[in-house]
C-alpha cells in the first residue's frame, strides 16, 4: 500500500503543478488577444492540459485503490467525504479550464485577466483544504 500512496502523491504533485501553471497562461492569454502571443501561448495551454489530463486519471485511479484498500477505516469518515467533494469540485476546475483553453484558441476569450489572476488561486486554497482534511483529520 505505501507505494500505491508513494505514487498516489507524485501524481497529485503533478497534477497539481498543471492547475497552477495552465490558469497562469491564462492570465497571459487575457492580456494578448491576438498575435504570435495568441499562437504560442494557445500550443501551451493545449500541450500542458493533454499532459495534465492522463495524470488526473492516475490520480484518480490510485487515490480510489488507496480508499478501497482502507475502506473499512474511512467509510464512516467525514473529512474524508469532504475531501472526496474537493476533488469532485478539482475534477471540475480542470475540465472547465479545458473549455476556457479551447475558448481562448478560438479568440473567444471575453474575460480579462484580473479575473484569471483569481480563478488561478482556486487550485491553492483546495490543495491547502485537502492537505488539511488528510493529515489532521479534523471531523
Amino acid at each position: 500500500m505505501l507505494w500505491i500512496k508513494a505514487f498516489h502523491i507524485v501524481m497529485v504533485v503533478a497534477w497539481f503543478a498543471g492547475l497552477f501553471y495552465l490558469p497562469r497562461l491564462f492570465v497571459n492569454h487575457a492580456e494578448f488577444a491576438d498575435g504570435p502571443v495568441h499562437e504560442r501561448l494557445s500550443l501551451m495551454e493545449r500541450k500542458l492540459y493533454r499532459f495534465v489530463t492522463p495524470i488526473m486519471w492516475l490520480v484518480l485511479l490510485s487515490g480510489t485503490w488507496l480508499a478501497w484498500l482502507q475502506w473499512d477505516a474511512l467509510s464512516g469518515e467525514i473529512w474524508f467525504y469532504l475531501k472526496i467533494l474537493l476533488v469532485a469540485l478539482l475534477i471540475t476546475y480542470h475540465f472547465y479550464c479545458g473549455c476556457l483553453l479551447r475558448m481562448f484558441a478560438a479568440g473567444k476569450n471575453t474575460r480579462s485577466h484580473v479575473f484569471y489572476r483569481w480563478f488561478n488561486e482556486i487550485p491553492v486554497l483546495a490543495l491547502a483544504v485537502v492537505v488539511i482534511l488528510v493529515e489532521l483529520q479534523p471531523f
